[in-house]
């Protein structure tokens, strides 16, 4: 996922992150231009995910599966 996109959509994201993984804090999901890959690193250290699971989850691709339950 490029900056341009994860910035785009960002509100959609986080509300989809909030939801599936509520011990996501405000400070954890605060999108700061020109800091995405602190904010990639502060999701995987949450989610235990990998950046390509989480942007893919957030996609809504049906092949990667990064919630927390680990069940579809």
């Amino acid at each position: 996922m490029d900056n341009l996109e994860l910035k785009g959509n960002w509100n959609i994201f986080k509300g989809k992150l909030k939801k599936s993984y509520a011990d996501l804090t405000d400070d954890d999901l605060m999108y700061a231009e020109g800091k995405e890959d602190e904010l990639w690193g502060r999701l995987q250290k949450k989610t235990g995910k990998t950046k390509d699971q989480i942007s893919k989850w957030l996609k809504g691709d049906d092949d990667y599966d990064t919630s927390p339950t680990g069940k579809r």
